[in-house]
């Protein structure tokens, strides 16, 4: 299928200590191979000093003040409806065949080794990249298997484009099948923001669920 991929250097000082480290995404193939680094993320090899054990950015994000629309139909903007001191932002699609539902079930689950009052301040917003196949009561029936508290929006495929290009994660579009149907082909990265609307770490596909749930933790202790 269709696959993004993403190279990932090491950050600042820390590239005097070891090579350029090839990391791959995949889209939702499952595969990996080396990259050309579309998202232009920049990540840290040696342990980060303010203990996050996700992959953290010299450049932080900055969440774009575009507005989507909701499983229930309302008008949803990613600036002034993210209401919580942490928001988590994953871009994928209900037909992805592997990693997409591997990746929203290891989130559900790092979310529930939290405490509630912890857990009460994260928001986890699921961006489809199939609009047209994405309806808001089909991403809903999708995201109610991981955590019915899990936010799904859609919109127009360039303004999903749009967002993703400004948060580092590469939306390659659709690869027919032979069966006739097709596969969407995006990175699969979880991003990480703040209350101040700017992300500084984002988690691989393969990232372990304690260290998802240590960061998750952490990122709403400093957020108070």
């Amino acid at each position: 299928m269709s696959r993004t991929r993403t190279v990932w250097p090491i950050k600042g000082g820390a590239l005097l200590l070891a090579a350029v480290a090839l990391l791959a995404l995949a889209g939702c193939s499952g595969k990996q191979e080396k990259a050309d680094n579309p998202g232009g993320a920049i990540i840290r090899s040696s342990q980060d000093p303010n203990g996050l054990r996700g992959a953290t950015l010299d450049q932080p994000y900055s969440m774009p003040a575009t507005t989507l629309t909701d499983t229930g139909g309302n008008p949803f903007n990613l600036v002034t409806s993210t209401k919580k001191p942490v928001t988590l932002v994953f871009f994928g699609y209900t037909n992805c065949p592997d990693v997409c539902p591997t990746v929203m079930a290891d989130v559900a689950s790092a979310l529930t080794k939290l405490d509630q009052p912890t857990r009460d301040q994260i928001q986890m917003l699921f961006i489809t990249t199939d609009p047209s196949r994405d309806t808001g009561p089909v991403i809903r029936k999708y995201l109610d298997r991981f955590d019915p508290s899990f936010t799904g929006l859609t919109g127009s495929l360039t303004s999903i484009k749009d967002v993703a290009k400004a948060v580092g994660v590469p939306v390659e579009g659709m690869q027919k099948l032979p069966s006739g149907g097709y596969e969407v082909g995006h990175g699969a990265q979880v991003i990480g923001f703040g209350k101040n609307d700017k992300a500084n770490v984002i988690w691989l596909s393969n990232a372990a669920i304690g260290d998802l749930a240590h960061d998750f933790g952490k990122l709403v202790a400093d957020n108070q």
